[in-house]
């Protein structure tokens, strides 16, 4: 039986770390063959050994309240805290219950990954990414609606089994303390789960003008578009007709936005398509980046083992990730890369995953993980928005600097995707709290989904939606158990490191178009934040990159001030709101 005395509870540490970076290693590894040969043997293996993780991480986090009143030191309480939230989805404690749990999240991810849909007037199964880019290059309102449709139809046969997900995480979330899952998911950012559900919703507050003034101006370039009839002028807008199946992210409908005789100055999916750039080529770029900072050049493994493209012969995940097999040096990334603006930014965000999991590998096991998993996100977006005119200069994509002065195109497109993101990344996991609550029952899932959407994000579907549908299962987070809330604070952090380490190596350009490629200066300010791991609470972490303790939305504000004179002119005569 453990005792309660230091000396107990360090040993206890030790032998928990040791047994969970065993179980880890197995899980990841089994999740890996999964989600690159998807059938019901590899799902079955992948669930066996997220079962046997959890139940080993939920018994001990059990054990671990023997010391919640005992007197630790403050490193050992902090192990023990973590442990308690080190994973997103705790499984009840009966064997069979836990089974099931694990067993329905692989079958929802499964059944996401197989979704496909036939256009009206085709006999071709389409994928994913081939209805996404029907919503991006397609004008016609009935096959934009098709399209939006068919891919939302994959939610209806993950609805049951995400019911009963629920309650059985629930269950598990209790059985170690928390209320709700909801409530554990809020628990690991260092502060009461209320008092984080208040912060967030302060930063949304800071940043909701710059959406409402972006929403306003798209609005009315889409009522230029298609007209009156499919689009309100003073209304929400519908989802089908932003370019992006989640209406999440807008820059792909950019060419009926672009300010009238403007444009980005160039065409970036072009350059590297007429170079013949290759996916591998996609990755060494964004490898060359982190090696200019002052950052090692990846293990040869991560070339050998990664998969960057769609297998023709089989089912795979291609939502692009990054591992950290072995918690040491396997890394890897996972994604179906194209030949794109979008993927060549995309691709080095992944890799900002990867460098941040080599560094803190230094640290103990429950240690290895970013300071919030905000923080996690925020560091490849930090480096995206690196990736400016001048940096595709440097590296030879570009022929010449673009001129000073008309930079609106430019913020223009990153708002598309960088704004339009916001109220998206709110309400993925607002919606979710209030299901683990209660406050949401099965009956009203897909009402509510909507009515916060529109209450957020001014976005309504393309026609009625039967409350039957669940429209929040064609979103993979959901039927992948992956909490969303790191990506609303990463699209706020990554302006605010962005900030420090342009001023960290000295730059007196704008926000907009400074590049810390090349720097060593900001390299060191940030290889301090990532080797820090979880070791330190967050705003220890933060303030290791920016100097501040508190996470603010004035970088944000700040790269997009111009673009935010230009809407208010704009809008001058276009309603605002919905």
């Amino acid at each position: 039986m453990i005792g309660s005395s230091p000396t107990e509870v360090g040993r206890f540490l030790e032998e928990t770390e040791a047994r969970l970076l065993e179980l880890s290693i197995e899980a990841q590894q089994a999740d890996w063959v999964y989600s690159t040969y998807i059938n019901p043997d590899t799902e079955a293996l992948s669930a066996r050994t997220l079962a046997r993780l959890i139940g080993v991480t939920v018994d001990l986090a059990k054990r671990s309240t023997r010391w919640n009143d005992a007197p630790i030191t403050p490193v050992e309480a902090r192990k023990l805290r973590l442990l308690r939230l080190s994973l997103p989805l705790i499984a009840p404690s009966d064997p069979s219950e836990s089974t099931e749990l694990t067993r329905l999240v692989a079958t929802m991810e499964g059944k996401y990954a197989r979704g496909r849909h036939v256009l009206r007037g085709s006999a071709t199964e389409l994928d994913l990414q081939e209805l996404s880019h029907v919503l991006q290059e397609s004008r016609d309102p009935a096959r934009l609606t098709d399209a939006w449709t068919g891919w939302h139809s994959v939610g209806r046969s993950i609805r049951p089994d995400f019911e009963r997900y629920v309650e059985l995480a629930n269950r598990g979330a209790r059985e170690i303390g928390f209320p709700d899952m909801g409530a554990m998911w809020r628990s690991k950012y260092d502060m009461d789960p209320e008092a984080f559900s208040s912060e967030v919703e302060r930063l949304w507050r800071e940043v909701e003008p710059l959406y409402r003034s972006l929403h306003a101006y798209v609005r009315r370039r889409l009522v230029e578009t298609y007209g009156p009839d499919h689009v309100d002028p003073r209304g929400p807008i519908p989802a089908h007709f932003l370019g992006n199946m989640w209406a999440q992210s807008w820059e792909g409908i950019f060419p009926i936005l672009a300010p009238p005789e403007e444009s980005l100055g160039f065409d970036l999916t072009r350059i590297l398509v007429d170079r013949g750039t290759t996916p591998t080529d996609m990755v060494r770029y964004a490898e060359s980046f982190f090696v200019s900072l002052g950052l090692d050049p990846l293990p040869p493994t991560f070339w050998e083992r990664s998969m960057f493209v769609r297998p023709r012969d089989r089912d795979v995940v291609c939502h692009a990730s990054a591992w950290d097999l072995d918690f040491a040096d396997d890394l890897r990334i996972k994604m179906c890369i194209e030949i794109t603006d979008e993927d060549f930014r995309v691709v080095h965000h992944e890799l900002g995953h990867n460098y941040y999991q080599r560094a803190y590998a230094g640290q103990p096991y429950l240690f290895r993980d970013s300071a919030h998993d905000g923080f996690h996100e925020a560091v490849g977006d930090t480096i995206a928005l690196s990736v400016t005119p001048e940096y595709l200069r440097k590296i030879g994509l570009l022929s010449t600097a673009l001129p000073t002065g008309g930079d609106i195109p430019l913020l223009l497109y990153r708002a598309l995707e960088k704004i339009a993101f916001l109220p998206f990344g709110l309400v993925v996991d607002r919606w979710r709290w209030e299901v683990f609550s209660g406050g949401i029952t099965p009956a009203e899932y897909n009402d509510t989904w909507w009515a916060m959407r529109r209450t957020y994000q001014g976005i309504v579907p393309p026609a009625a939606r039967d409350p039957e549908e669940f429209d929040p299962g064609a979103k993979f987070h959901v039927p992948a158990n992956v909490p969303y809330m790191r990506y609303f604070l990463a699209a706020i952090l990554q302006f605010q490191f962005h900030r420090a380490l342009v001023r960290a190596m000295g730059s007196g350009e704008p926000l907009h178009r400074a590049s810390i490629y090349g720097s060593k200066e900001a390299g060191e300010k940030l290889r301090a934040m990532l080797e820090m791991g979880q070791s330190r609470e967050w705003p220890d972490a933060l303030e290791a990159v920016t100097g501040e303790r508190t996470m603010e939305a004035r970088g944000l504000l700040e790269y997009f001030a111009p673009l935010q004179r230009w809407l208010d002119s704009e809008n001058r005569k276009a309603p605002v709101g919905w």
